[in-house]
This record gives structure tokens, sequence and C-alpha cells, in this order.
């Protein structure tokens, strides 16, 4: 039996002919592998339609209900149920690009999908998978170590970052991309250090409904969406804050209760310790200096008198988020009683602000360490206030990369087809696995372009043969636009180095993990312990094993 897999000079004959055709029998260890390109695909095929600036939105379902609008990779990988363990991997890959750069990926998916699509083929063509881990690892270095001098531009570090941030935040279905652009700029560019460092977590967003999105602002300090409720509504200095997600009241039972009254002197007991309760309470808050709580439940009329007397400026607040972000800002915590925290939050004033019809609470310090601006976004909808917000996070993250290293390379696919162009170069150069492996990485990223002019409703292959006789002339500033092609630099299309090298090296070790996956194992969920008092060793040794092999089948 020959056990030899297929030598270089065959791989471009056999990988010119449809898998189908390819007669030579696959191993189990391969059949897994195949497994894991089907899940792969099938995630790469959910999101793919919403890759670029004009990829489509989906209406998300989650798993409470609730009805979402969205194109966000990230939300939709968060909601889907995946049981194949390779589609828990490339979720996981892509979850860390999202956590370690802001964006990027639906690019993580996609080059995943299309690089583990051209390993099947090579191994029906017979390459062996540790020699296609092999080369495909070279491959990767390669891009790697190309990538940086497709680099065109750099932000200048006394240069407005507006041109940089605008490509960046019009990857998002935004009416008024420039607006927003314009004033995320504004904001990162106010809180940036004299030493040129930028720390991200100066600048808060905060969205309140009501009005459009040409009305937001920059606010300073902190803000949050609430309401003052009392007669105190501002704390001009040294403010000490409490936060409870509590009602601001007696406390209520969660069973129902029935108080149990015979006679009026019954009844006036009730009341007086109810209002003792509530003096308690308050005195407590007071005794501790707190003069603001920010409160994320119902708010006793009672309990608030007692507060205005005893100058508490009490906020009702609308979102756990925030109460969540105002207790690691603050760094007190939130409090399930209504009891003084240990350590109160301390800010240099509160006050309520008023922004058309919305209603919003701004905390100020003057340490240098604090947040310093907040994005008060305006919109009619939740959706359109949830895109909004997603795009500015997106701006601000893609500029503290840009503080980094400045170093923007070209967007709209041009880098990823001057890439796939040098790989082909050297593929076709090369003897041994490692021709077809780079040719076959080549082929997955010319994926990524043919993906934007798919979702820009072009003609994919006359844009795709275009583009590739632009590239072939040495002209790598060619991308994928609204209309056709387009020159990036003069359209001002941009991708940031930092992101997209990240980006590359996460998709590079998730693709490299799975071409070598032998087996899927899957343990069994083990019984509930039961103890038996007449337990038998002989018996114990002819229990199954808790372990069980799944094979997927393509």
């Amino acid at each position: 039996m020959d056990t030899k897999g297929s030598s270089a000079p065959e791989l471009p004959q056999l990988l010119g002919q449809s898998p189908r055709r390819c007669t030579r029998a696959l191993g189990a260890g391969e059949k897994n592998m195949l497994s894991s390109t089907t899940a792969a695909q099938a995630l790469a095929t959910v999101i793919r339609p919403c890759y670029g600036p004009h990829g489509r939105q989906k209406l998300l379902v989650t798993a409470t209900g609730e009805t979402v609008c969205t194109g966000y990779t990230t939300a939709i990988l968060r909601a889907l149920e995946l049981e194949h363990p390779a589609a828990w991997l490339l979720r996981e890959a892509s979850q860390t690009q999202a956590e370690s750069r802001g964006d990027g990926t639906a690019f993580v998916v996609l080059l995943a999908g299309a690089l583990l699509e051209q390993a099947e083929l090579l191994l029906r063509a017979g390459l062996p998978r540790a020699q296609l881990r092999e080369a495909y690892a070279a491959a990767a270095t390669e891009v790697l170590a190309t990538l940086p001098s497709l680099v065109v531009r750099s932000l200048g570090p006394l240069e407005d970052p507006f041109w940089a941030l605008y490509s960046v935040m019009n990857t998002h279905t935004l009416s008024q991309t420039g607006f927003l652009t314009k004033l995320v700029a504004q904001a990162c560019w106010a809180t940036r250090e004299l030493d040129g460092s930028f720390n991200p977590e100066r600048i808060g967003v905060c969205t309140l409904r009501g009005a459009t999105l040409e009305d937001s602002c920059l606010l300073p300090g902190l803000a949050v969406a609430g309401k003052p409720c009392g007669q105190v509504t501002m704390v001009l200095r040294g403010a000490r804050v409490a936060l409870f997600a509590c009602p601001f009241g007696p406390a209520t039972p969660n069973a129902p209760a029935t108080a149990c009254l015979s006679s009026p002197d019954d009844l006036n007991k009730f009341r007086n310790g109810s209002e003792q309760l509530i003096e308690k309470q308050v005195f407590q808050l007071a005794a501790m200096s707190i003069n603001v709580a920010v409160v994320l439940g119902e708010i006793d009329e009672k309990t608030l008198s007692r507060a205005d007397r005893s100058g508490i400026m009490v906020i009702q607040a609308k979102s756990r988020r925030e109460m969540v972000y105002l207790s690691e800002v603050l760094d007190t915590p939130l409090l399930p009683h209504l009891l003084p925290p240990l350590v109160p939050g301390k800010c240099q004033r509160v006050y309520g602000q008023e922004l058309g019809e919305g209603l919003a609470v701004v905390f100020e310090w003057d340490c240098p360490s604090s947040p310093a601006l907040t994005l008060a976004l305006r919109g009619a909808t939740t959706e359109g206030l949830r895109g909004a917000e997603q795009a500015a996070y997106h701006g601000i993250d893609a500029y503290s990369q840009l503080c980094q290293d400045p170093r923007l390379l070209p967007g709209a696919g041009a880098t990823e087809m001057a890439l796939a162009k040098i790989l082909s170069e050297k593929g076709r150069k090369l003897e041994g696995p490692d021709g077809p492996a780079f040719l076959a990485f080549a082929q997955a990223l010319r994926s990524l372009p043919e993906a934007l002019a798919e979702n820009a409703g072009l003609a994919v292959a006359n844009v795709m043969a275009d583009m590739y006789g632009a590239h072939q002339t040495g002209n790598f500033l060619v991308g994928v636009g609204e209309e056709g092609l387009i020159n990036v630099a003069q359209e001002q299309v941009w991708d940031i180095l930092m992101a997209k090298a990240q980006g590359l090296r996460v998709v590079a070790d998730v693709v490299l993990q799975l071409v070598t996956v032998d087996e899927v194992v899957v343990a069994k969920k083990s019984p509930p312990q039961q103890q038996d008092l007449n337990s038998d060793s002989k018996k114990a040794k002819k229990c199954p094993s808790l372990v069980k092999k799944y094979i997927w089948k393509t």
C-alpha cells in the first residue's frame, strides 16, 4: 500500500481539478479537518454579507427574545449557538481581535474560512497535513514580513486625525459619518497627553434618545443618562458618591407580604416604623458624608424628601451598564441595599445637563487620570444610537492604535490584493509544498476584495479582473469602491497597520491549529453522583468511559 503523499510537481495539476474528481481516499484525521473547514465556511457565510462599508444588516433575535438590527460581527457571533468545536475556536479568535484592536472581527472570520477552504483543496490533492501546516506557517510569516512595506502614509503627531478615523468609522451604517467622526477626532485630540500618549478610558460615550445625530455634542467629565429627582440638583464641590442597584426607600420583599394589623395602634406603629427606617437609612448616608446617590430602581417620595433635607442629590439612572461603568471609574461598589459604602466614590462636582428633551448627569474630576470628555450621542431610535455608539468606540480605539503606531495601509481591499500578488509571484518560484501553499494563501486573500465588490452590488468578475490587472502593473493603491475601482489615496480609505497585522496573526494561529486537528473528542456529561452503600469495586470497573468520540461527516 502506497502511503506517500503526492509529489510537489503533481500538486498543481491536482489542484486544478474539482474536489470531487480527486479520487484519493481521505484518512479519518483528514475527514475531521474537512469537517472543521465546513464549520468555518458556514460561519463565514453568515458574516460575509456584513463585511465592508456596504455590508448589510441582520435582524438578530437574541436568546432573551430581543430583536436587534445589527451588522456588527461581534454581536452576531456572540448570539449564535455554535456546536462544532472549530466554530467555537474561530469565534474565540475573532473575539480576541475585537478585544485587542476593537475591530477586524469580520476580517478574521472571512480570511480564516477562505484559508481552510484552500487547505481542503490541498489535502484532497494529496498534500500531507504536516507539510500543509509548515507551508501555511511560512506563507503567514512572509505576509507579516511584507506588510510594513505597503505602508503609504502615517498620522503626524500634530495632525488632525479626522482623515485617518473617517475610513474606520465609515464601515458602519451611519447617515452622518462625517459629523460623528469630527466629534470623535475632537475628543481624541483634546484628551491626548503632552507626551503624545493617549488613554481611551478618558473618553466616555453616552446615548440619549431624542433629536438627531447632528445634535450630539461633547460634555466635560463623564456623563450618564439619568435625571436628578429631588430639590438638590447639583453638587459643585467635593462630591462623595454612592451607587445603589435597589430602590431608594424601604426594602421591598421578593415574596408578597401582608401586614396583620388588629387595631389602630398597630397601624400607627407600622407607619412609625417605616418612617424611622427611612430616617435611619438617610442618616447613615449623611453620616458618611454621602452627598450624591445614584439609584438604579424606583425612588420613594418620603425617602427622597428626607434626602433633600440632608442635602443629598438623588439621581435615577437608566442603564445598568452605565452604573457598572460608574462603579469602575469611581472605584466604589454597586450596592444591592441602601447602606453607605465603606469607600465612597469621589469627584469634584456633579450636576444635571439638559440636551433638548434629553437629560444627562455629568461627573467632573480635576485629576488627569479621570474621564475628561463624554460624547453625548443623540438619535431617534435605539438601533441608530447603538450603531453610532459602536462606531464611536471603534474610532476611539483606532486613534489609540495610531498613537502607538501611526502607519496606515491602503484600504478597500488594496492591501489584500497587493499581498496576494506578492505571494503568487513567490509561490510560482518555490519548489515543494511551499509553492502551492503560497498560491492558496494568495487566493484566500483575494476573497476579501471580492466580498467587498459583492456587497457593493458590483459585477464581481469584472471588478476583480480589472483590479488584478491594475495590481499586476504595480498600482497597489487600487481598491474597491461604491461604484467600482478607486484610488484609495485619493479617496482617503485606509487600514491601520496594527489592526491588520494583529488580524493576520490571529488568523494564522487559528488556521494552523485547525489544520492539525486529528479527531474531535467530546466528553459526556457526568451523571449525578449518588451514594451507593453497597458499591462493588468490580462493578465500578465495568462503568463505561466518560469520553465519547464524534466524527463530523462532510
